[in-house]
């Protein structure tokens, strides 16, 4: 029956027409100057409602005319700007066609570069679907992309990956994915300069119009090149950690009335460190401890890193673009060396044994994905996108092992070579109708293939020979075909607001190991429905409710049924029967007395994909392999506190009370863990002197014991200061900043359940002090329309590790 009215509601959703055209009212008017001369390319941008969304933008022609069209009844911000006379700005009530004549710009007094008005802008804006942290104007935009997103709330950065909460996010910068591996999406969001970041937008509930594989989502909004002409940048920071790291880039905007340019280049040279302690108990059949191994692991990763990223827009006509978007990741130089000593002692602790394992790998790879973009805008407002996509993915691994038994033993020497060529290829098509009465209408269509060849080979070097180790050599070919189709439908009227979506999608899945014959095939079709709405209960008070169903696919080299040993005793698996994960999202909220949110949430995964530690008490080996556990549950609740003390600091707290449950049947029993955790969160932003060139910030995180993938994960402790200060007349800027101020970060973690018992403390590179300068230059007061992306598939690529 629940499936009966899933699949009615869905064909309902999906059923949606409307046949309404949208009102077509127009601004128009003339700019001059003092002298009542025109004004050629003046900025004329017009802000819809309140908030002041971007809503259009021209300029004036020869005679400094202008003209918007094809706009709807409605509250608008009309903004006129020209370089080097005042900007106009006036509030426009649109009931018909309004011409505003004549518009003078007056010139600027010599004495306003002395002065600097700083607007106070909310940090922090609640939707019912997203969160939005403002990050203009504060210390954090002379850091590292990734030192924002450290910053924002609900967002969590850690050594795996970037997650909100316990569920991995998906990145994207202006509504586009960036679709890299996870360690080649850490390395670009740490190397990329913050300082043309508008805001960071935390999707709960993303539309229908994103992947339904985009569960959560961390949107990157960068601000826009509204205005002709030229600005370069360059940049460059040192950090020091364990080791000094160094990165510098540069940035050119140009854009005049048909093209807009965008290039961007950074080089990143860092090594890393990282120190493990592992405890292994080795049970016996009544599940009593008969070894105790202690390893201590030091991990250090040398890596040179160039990225450069292209966006190409040319404006045909009023109503057609063209563009080009294409971004590059290049590693020519990454070694990874793990030194590891192993002392194994009997159940009294009695010494027995020893051994060390040392692993040096190298490795080369590539990841290039370009986008061709045509959107064609039509007279009723409605507009038409088509978006091709080509990803290409080459990876190259080097590794060699030397593992020193104990003396009764003979001494293990092997070397490995893997390879990963991946090709994506995709087609979307997009269509958005406003509609009378503030709603609208999307839908569209999409088809990805993804192809990928890996083989991996094994070398045991015996007697100074190397000779082939069949029982670990194999080929896999991975083809993937998705077939998605979607629809959204909004609307707002008095006090509510409503959001109804459907996604379906297609998958058809083909995996097939060459030297062991198998093929895995998977076929299936899924609906996947969202929908939100909102009351305005007061001018003080709004509720909201929310829901969303999504999938979670196996990244492409999970499937791969490799053996990848990283010494004799720790090997990662494969898993080629792994299945997708299906989540769903329920949220309640309400916000009230402008400044509080209160939230309450549940999250249903099937099938949830966790990488598990899993001891073969008998052999004395760990395999690291993905499986798809029985079932996962998160709930809670979260409180937020957005507030300004005073007009120069504004105080963000946030505290979330949760409970993850995971549950599974491992074959050799049923296994059942729950976690009840905190999560809190203060952030301060200041800003001092006169001008309001000095900026500061300073964040705390709480991170309490919490359960991940059957491990049990202590409390931690995060933070970061840091200081910015605008110099050179405002084209410079300096900054400094500290992590980990506490040295708290670090974290236990422990696995205990059926007969696997292990504990690990990990000692991450964090603490670290980041000095960096900036300078402008070309027409500074341009802003920026950076944007960076991939398609859907690309975030999937997994290193092989």
């Amino acid at each position: 029956m629940i499936i009966y009215l899933r699949s009615l509601f869905c064909t309902f959703l999906f059923a949606i027409s409307l046949s309404t055209s949208a009102q077509d009212f127009s601004i128009s008017g003339k700019v001059v100057d003092v002298n009542n001369d025109a004004i050629e390319l003046a900025n004329i941008i017009l802000f819809q409602g309140e908030e002041k969304e971007f809503l259009i933008g021209t300029s004036t022609d020869d005679k400094g005319f202008f003209n918007l069209d094809n706009l709807e009844e409605g509250t608008y911000y009309l903004k006129v700007s020209f370089i080097g006379l005042e900007e106009f700005e006036q509030k426009v009530v649109l009931t018909g066609n309004l011409d505003f004549k004549s518009i003078i710009l007056k010139e600027i007094p010599e004495n306003l570069d002395e002065v600097t008005i700083v607007a106070k802008k909310p940090t922090i804006t609640r939707k019912p679907d997203r969160l939005v942290f403002n990050v203009e104007n504060t210390a954090l935009t002379e850091g590292s992309t990734l030192g924002v997103l450290r910053n924002t709330p609900g967002i969590i950065v850690s050594d795996g990956g970037i997650n909100i909460k316990s569920a991995p996010a998906a990145i994207y910068i202006n509504n586009k994915r960036v679709q890299l591996t996870s360690d080649e999406l850490m390395q670009l969001l740490e190397s990329a300069p913050a300082n043309s970041i508008k805001s960071v937008e935390v999707i709960t509930n993303p539309p229908a119009s994103y992947d339904a594989d985009s569960g959560s989502v961390i949107n990157i909004i960068m601000t826009k090149n509204l205005v002709t002409g030229y600005r370069g940048s360059v940049q460059t920071n040192y950090t020091q950690g364990v080791f000094p790291r160094y990165n510098a880039g540069t940035s050119h905007y140009f854009k005049n009335d048909k093209i807009n340019v965008n290039v961007n280049y950074s080089y990143t040279n860092q090594k890393i460190n990282r120190d493990q302690d592992d405890r292994v108990n080795y049970l016996d059949m009544s599940n009593e401890i008969d070894e105790i191994w202690n390893s201590n692991v030091n991990r250090n990763t040398w890596t040179e890193t160039h990225n450069l990223n292209l966006n190409l827009d040319y404006f045909i006509d009023e109503r057609n673009t063209l563009s080009l978007t294409s971004t590059g990741l290049y590693t020519p130089y990454f070694k990874y060396k793990i030194d590891n000593n192993t002392n194994i002692f009997d159940a009294d602790n009695n010494f027995l044994s020893s051994f060390t394992a040392d692993n040096l790998s190298r490795d080369n790879k590539f990841n290039i994905g370009t986008d061709f973009v045509y959107k064609h805008d039509f007279k009723n407002a409605s507009s038409l996108t088509f978006n091709a996509h080509h990803t290409a993915y080459d990876y190259e691994r080097d590794q060699k092992v030397f593992q020193d038994e104990p003396i009764d033993a003979n001494d293990s020497q092997f070397k490995t070579i893997a390879n990963q060529d991946t090709q994506i290829l995709t087609g979307k098509l997009d269509y958005i109708l406003p509609l009378k009465n503030s709603s609208s209408f999307s839908a569209g269509l999409k088809f990805s293939n993804v192809n990928t060849d890996s083989d991996i080979s094994r070398f045991d070097i015996i007697n100074g020979e190397e000779v082939l180790n069949s029982n670990n050599t194999d080929a896999f070919v991975y083809d993937e075909n998705v077939f998605a189709a979607y629809s959204n439908f909004s609307k707002s009227w008095d006090k509510w607001e409503v959001n109804f979506g459907l996604r379906v999608e297609q998958t058809n899945i083909e995996g097939k190991s060459i030297s062991l014959n198998e093929t895995n095939k998977q076929d299936y079709f899924n609906w996947f429905p969202n929908a939100s709405v909102t009351h305005n209960v007061s001018d003080n008070m709004s509720a909201y409710a929310n829901y969303k169903r999504s999938i979670t696919r196996p990244s492409y080299t999970n499937l791969n049924p490799f053996t990848f040993f990283l010494n004799e005793n720790t090997l990662v698996l494969g898993n080629p029967n792994l299945i997708p994960t299906y989540r769903d999202h329920y949220v309640i909220g309400t916000n009230f007395l402008e400044h509080f949110t209160v939230e309450a949430y549940y999250m249903n995964y099937d099938g949830n994909i966790a990488e598990l530690p899993r001891q073969n008490n008998e052999t004395n080996i760990i395999s690291y392999t993905p499986t798809n556990l029985d079932k996962k549950t998160e709930y809670g609740f979260d409180f937020s506190f957005d507030y300004y003390p005073t007009n120069i600091w504004n105080l963000y707290f946030v505290t979330s009370f949760y409970n993850i449950t995971e549950e599974s049947n491992f074959g050799e029993g049923f296994v059942k863990q729950d976690q009840w955790s905190n999560y809190s969160s203060i952030n301060n932003n200041i800003s001092l002197l006169h001008d309001r060139s000095l900026n500061i910030n300073l964040a705390v995180y709480w991170i309490g014991k919490n359960l991940q993938q059957f491990q049990v994960i202590e409390d931690r402790l995060a933070s970061e200061l840091s200081v910015s200060k605008s110099i050179l007349k405002r084209k410079g800027n300096i900054s400094l900043s500290i992590s980990d101020l506490f040295n708290d970060q670090d974290f236990y973690s422990s696995t205990r359940y059926l007969n696997q018992s292990s504990k690990t403390f990990i000692d991450l590179d964090n603490r670290l002090i980041k000095l960096g300068f900036s300078y402008k230059f070309g027409n500074t007061k341009l802003n920026t329309n950076e944007r960076s992306t991939s398609e859907e598939g690309r975030d999937r690529l997994k290193d092989l590790n």
